[in-house]
């Protein structure tokens, strides 16, 4: 337990840590990040939803960035932690949350910013529990789809609706019902493909490199479809995998269930039991 002068000591020692200085290329990337979400919202108040689109992808890979340096650099802080999870709330729960309610929700009256609000607060609620379980899970699997990803399945479907020039009679009910969806999905325990997996950054087969270089060939050709695409097949991609285990686990369940009835069973534990 710790004494009351601990407890003292323990902002002064942060603060000290902090007058020492902070690391400037991860947090710039992390502010880089912030001001791409900032200027999205700006591009939504005036009514240019795809370059508010397009500017939540540009924070997107900002967010994915800040970490790597951050880790190539040897850099990491707990400073830099904070700082990125305040930008990914900015940027990734309430900049999409009001682009949807501009574009697409509003006619829904309470209902609509509602719908708004729980893709807000489940976007914050999902970064609060992967902050306190990021040293407890596999660093391969994310639990709940990430926020960054949320914010840009929302992104690829304002792209995707305003390439084809789709009414806007279709979006509302449809809009309304994914934003329900990823904002269950965010809090949800299905697990999603983190790509920290350090052998995607090793060698591989030749075929990799030419797979590679058609998808981005397809990706610049239409890429208000592919990103939909792409996006659409990650967040179906928890669901998807949670239903092709569920097999697999209900055989284990009754293995290690016979398992536990054979050995009640078996006369050698009874023997013991009874000595």
């Amino acid at each position: 337990m710790e004494t009351p002068e601990q407890i003292e000591a323990q902002p002064a020692e942060k603060s000290e840590n902090i007058r020492r200085g902070i690391y400037i290329l991860p947090n710039l990337i992390t502010a880089g990040s912030l001001f791409a979400g900032f200027y999205s919202m700006v591009a939504t108040l005036n009514g240019n939803y795809s370059s508010a689109a397009i500017w939540i992808f540009i924070s997107a890979i900002c967010d994915g960035l800040d970490g790597k340096v951050a880790r190539m650099t040897n850099s990491t802080s707990q400073f830099g932690v904070e700082f990125d999870s305040l930008a990914d709330l900015v940027a990734f729960g309430v900049t999409p949350g009001l682009m949807m309610y501009a574009w697409a929700l509003k006619p829904f009256g309470r209902l609509g910013w509602l719908a708004a609000f729980l893709f807000v607060v489940c976007g914050a609620l999902r970064l609060a529990r992967f902050n306190v379980q990021v040293n407890t899970v596999e660093s391969k699997r994310f639990v709940g789809l990430p926020i960054p990803a949320a914010a840009s399945m929302v992104a690829s479907t304002v792209l995707l609706f305003n390439h084809f020039g789709w009414p806007s009679s279709y979006k509302k009910l449809a809009i309304l019902a994914l934003i329900y969806l990823l904002a269950f999905l965010m809090v949800s325990s299905v697990k999603y493909y983190s790509f920290k997996d350090p052998e995607l950054i090793k060698r591989q087969p030749f075929g990799f490199l030419v797979l590679a270089v058609v998808l981005l060939i397809i990706i610049v050709a239409e890429p208000a479809v592919m990103m939909f695409v792409i996006m659409l097949s990650y967040v179906l991609s928890g669901p998807i995998g949670l239903l092709l285990s569920l097999p697999r686990r209900r055989r284990l369940e009754k293995a290690i269930h016979k398992g536990h009835e054979e050995l009640l069973h078996d006369p050698v534990v009874k023997a013991g039991d009874e000595s």
